[in-house]
């Protein structure tokens, strides 16, 4: 059966995969309200084409952090891909580099950043987890920098693990015939069996609960590349992480995996790009799955999305072919909402292509 759109790879990755393995991938917090919503969401987010405007040439190329990538459509860190397909990292970093956009490597990657960037040419950037060893973060990092890793993802929203229900019932762990690649000879790539989620059983062992604001300091003097701060939803925080230097941000509920009953990041956007008032670009992160949401992200202010289920999803279905194939049919669906509402690049995407639920409230207030 031909696959039309990026949702229909779920069905098919949920026949292919383990229950464990599916799940993991599938689930968020607690009762799941906020995975609903970071879908939602962009149900309520409506368009004002504009109409009669030559479109025959679209531009998606974008630059971010001073790379040039063909489309706005990046590749967020998912964790353990060689659960969902023996190629694992490798698979998705090839599928990222012929599309010619950034994959980020997960900490908890099946795959090390010396492997992945074996691969060939590519623009990477490493998510990284603060491990109560900071010998060991700076190891990674460095790791990362010289494999030619161009940012540092951190992930904020992390102190503990979120409380995932179907990774306590599953009890969760890493298959025992993979590891966590990047800590092979740490005596940290395995994870241990217990009674609830392995995982968070390895989280409160080894990341770092205190992280603060004075690491994002400290992580600036161990490296050169510039930090994205992942995990940001508030204008408070976007202002402190700019004042700590942070290079960018990306506005992310962890795929609703951590704090259940934040909203959608789609809603949380507008609120972090006007505190960052053009300092810094701001990306979206959480509930992409059309090319339609690509373009309302870019509306409200980001600089481009990243996607993470549809990679897992697809992967698991088609291995590299899958994940090609995602980042193909996103691209042409959102070519085709820039050309339907009459933009031909995409600085020519603006807050007047769409209407939210505020904007319905106060209508005149806008135009």
């Amino acid at each position: 059966m031909e696959i039309t759109n990026v949702m229909e790879y779920e069905a098919i990755a949920k026949e292919k995969l383990p229950k464990m393995v599916y799940e993991y991938y599938a689930s968020g917090a607690e009762d799941q309200w906020t995975l609903q919503e970071n879908r939602n969401a962009f149900s309520r987010i409506l368009f004002r084409p504009r109409i009669l405007i030559d479109v025959t040439k679209i531009d998606m190329t974008t630059t971010v952090l001073g790379f040039k990538i063909s489309m706005p459509i990046m590749i967020a860190p998912t964790a353990m891909q060689k659960m969902a397909h023996p190629e694992g990292e490798y698979a998705t970093a090839r599928a990222a580099s012929a599309a010619g956009t950034i994959m980020t490597l997960s900490t908890w990657a099946t795959s090390s950043v010396e492997e992945v960037a074996s691969t060939g040419p590519g623009i990477r950037f490493f998510q990284l987890y603060v491990y109560k060893d900071r010998n060991v973060v700076a190891q990674l990092v460095r790791r990362a920098e010289r494999a030619g890793f161009k940012a540092i993802a951190l992930t904020v929203d992390t102190p503990r693990l979120g409380r995932r229900e179907a990774d306590i019932k599953n009890r969760f762990t890493l298959p025992p015939y993979l590891t966590l690649k990047n800590f092979e000879g740490l005596n940290l790539g395995k994870m241990d069996k217990t009674n609830d989620s392995g995982l968070t059983s390895y989280v409160a062992g080894q990341v770092d609960q205190s992280l603060s604001w004075k690491d994002v300091k400290w992580l600036q003097t161990i490296t050169h590349m510039p930090i994205l701060v992942k995990g940001v939803m508030t204008a408070e925080d976007t202002r402190i992480a700019i004042q700590a230097g942070a290079a960018g941000i990306i506005v992310s509920n962890h795929g609703a995996r951590q704090l259940d009953y934040v909203p959608a990041t789609i809603n949380c956007l507008e609120e972090v790009v006007k505190a960052a008032q053009g300092r810094v670009p701001v990306f979206l992160d959480g509930g992409v799955r059309r090319g339609t949401d690509v373009f309302k992200a870019l509306a409200l202010g980001a600089s481009g999305i990243f996607i993470g289920r549809p990679v897992l999803f697809s992967l698991a279905a088609e291995g590299e072919a899958g994940v090609r194939k995602v980042l193909q049919m996103l691209r042409s669906e959102f070519e085709l909402t820039m050309a339907l509402s009459g933009c031909t690049s995409l600085k020519e995407i603006t807050r007047n292509h769409i209407v939210t639920e505020a904007d319905m409230r106060h209508p005149v207030a806008r135009l």
